[in-house]
């Protein structure tokens, strides 16, 4: 159980990231594309922060150097293809539905909940499954 009020906190501080990453490009930034850009920001701070945060705390999984540690965190990011396109699919459809920010963030917020559920459950499976020696 306190693996899973861990992994629970760490997807809200990631969100949490990811918003507030996403609202900095679009304070500073209004060009063209704006809103992708800063969705692939956000996407990019949150998807540091919960490696971070999931190999350290919930796997307990330790690198044997920086090479292995790059092979690890690309595996990882490969498996999140799947989910990120679930919080982006989320995000982007209440955008185009309700054309509010408000609601673009909800989206984000519900795709995120479901990404990070499922992505829990494939990086136990495949990615922190075997401790580094």
């Amino acid at each position: 159980m306190q693996v899973v009020v861990k992994y629970i906190l760490f997807a809200l501080v990631a969100t949490a990231l990811n918003i507030g990453a996403q609202e900095l490009v679009l304070r500073f930034y209004s060009g063209m594309h704006s809103l992708v850009a800063s969705v692939m920001v956000g996407t990019g701070v949150g998807l540091a922060a919960k490696y971070v945060l999931d190999k350290l705390f919930i796997f307990n999984f330790r690198s044997r150097d920086m090479a292995h540690d790059a092979q690890v965190f690309l595996q990882y990011a490969a498996v999140g293809v799947f989910t990120t396109l679930i919080f982006w699919a989320f995000e982007f459809g209440f955008n185009a539905i309700f054309a509010d920010k408000a609601m673009r963030y909800l989206g984000a917020l519900i795709g995120l909940a479901i990404g990070y559920y499922i992505k829990y459950r494939i990086d136990r499976r495949f990615v922190f499954r075997v401790e580094a020696a």
